[in-house]
């Protein structure tokens, strides 16, 4: 075992973790005030969700055996058969890097919490993160980071872009358009001081994110740190730049959607692409996903209420396919063919290209047909009074001040 590597991931699963309060306290300060709890909520619960659902499916599914390139089997239900201190990847334990992937799980369902906070009850959404998980997330996983139907055909991602971002994405936009807009949309944030405090947080745990999955302290893992600094950096600076062309000024709230699209569109290529390619990444990122939350989404009438679809699918699916584009084997021995834009042809992009499309298809049907089948025995909305009402009341009876402290001040 290399204590060294073992101690980086042990770090890097924390700073994942972390992510997910920080997600709790991004999307809590951008909603209304009185669906704050609710969101804070919604996000944070799948700490414990995801970590029983891992434990007891989750890693059998994505890693344990391969049943038709597409999801691994059930005999390793409860980590049963598994050897814990077996050595992987970067001769760190198997055990933790289970751990390490564990926390991928948590964040990833509660990305796509943010597309329909403020109209959705609260058990819906707890039985569709379970069914998602089993039948979206976990395959996923398993085709390509698990030696699955992906992984063999060659296709890259580094850290997340398609099993996270993609597939995070795309759900969002599915439960955007079957559950319906709001009937009583506000565009009053709650606290512009959670915003920047979760967007820092989650700036933070993305090197966890990134430079973790190099599972060893190396060149491979300097070079994520240094790619995702300098892609989010270029996205903000991006967003800002399109802000002033729009509107005239810049806001807090577009500086820390443009880091976070950065981010993102940053995550499948991270430890591919050289200094350059990653700015171009960062930036290209920020405009695709600039453009469609302000133009195309409008047009469209979609209301994804926090941009999940807007962000983690539109900014995730250009990294994916910018990771044909830019990967080089010069950085990472791991790339066999280079990007179409470092010399290598189109056979990397194609693959990208393809991989893509085949991750859009996968989440956009069976996400689809889940919603379709749990709304047949629950129900999938809150009532239109108890939307005006919100949500921190009509859920959960918790609102985010009290009444007798708001009626203190009201005087």
């Amino acid at each position: 075992m290399s204590t060294t590597n073992t101690l980086f991931v042990m770090v890097a699963s924390i700073l994942v973790f972390f992510m997910t309060p920080g997600l709790a306290f991004f999307y809590g300060g951008m909603v209304s005030r009185r669906n704050s709890v609710n969101t804070l909520l919604s996000v944070f619960f799948i700490s414990g969700l995801a970590i029983i659902l891992w434990v007891a499916l989750g890693y059998s599914l994505s890693f344990n055996g391969n049943v038709f390139g597409l999801v691994g089997n059930l005999h390793a239900m409860m980590m049963s058969n598994v050897r814990l201190d077996q050595l992987t990847t970067g001769k760190i334990p198997l055990g933790l890097y289970s751990l390490f992937q564990m926390m991928f799980a948590i964040i990833t369902p509660a990305l796509f919490v943010g597309a329909i906070v403020g109209r959705v009850r609260f058990k819906f959404l707890m039985v569709f993160i379970i069914c998602w998980s089993v039948c979206v997330y976990y395959p996923l996983v398993h085709m390509i980071w698990g030696n699955g139907l992906l992984s063999k055909l060659g296709a890259l991602d580094f850290a997340g872009g398609t099993v996270v971002h993609i597939n995070a994405g795309i759900t969002a936009l599915v439960l955007s358009i079957m559950v319906g807009p709001r009937s009583h949309p506000e565009d009053e944030h709650a606290n512009h001081s959670w915003i920047l405090l979760g967007t820092a947080i989650l700036w933070i745990g993305w090197y966890g994110f990134n430079a973790g999955s190099a599972l060893a302290i190396n060149d491979v893992a300097m070079q994520a740190m240094i790619t995702t600094t300098i892609a989010t950096a270029a996205s903000m600076v991006a967003w800002q730049l399109l802000e002033v062309w729009r509107v005239g000024h810049i806001t807090l709230v577009g500086t820390c959607s443009g880091a976070l699209c950065g981010l993102v569109a940053i995550t499948p290529a991270a430890g591919y692409v050289a200094i350059d390619s990653a700015l171009w990444i960062g930036l290209i990122g920020s405009v695709v996903s600039f453009l469609f939350v302000t133009l195309i989404k409008p047009k469209i009438h979609l209301d994804d209420t926090l941009d999940a679809f807007g962000c983690h699918g539109v900014s995730g699916i250009w990294g994916s396919i910018a990771t044909g584009l830019f990967a080089s084997h010069a950085i990472n021995s791991h790339v066999t063919s280079d990007g179409l834009f470092v010399g290598g042809g189109w056979h990397l992009f194609n693959i990208q290209l393809l991989t893509t499309v085949i991750v859009i298809a996968w989440t956009f049907i069976i996400s689809m047909l889940l919603i379709k089948l749990i709304s047949y025995w629950m129900q999938i909305r809150v009532s239109s009074d108890d939307e005006i009402l919100g949500l921190d009341l009509s859920q959960h009876n918790e609102p985010l001040h009290s009444t007798r402290l708001a009626s203190e001040r009201s005087e």
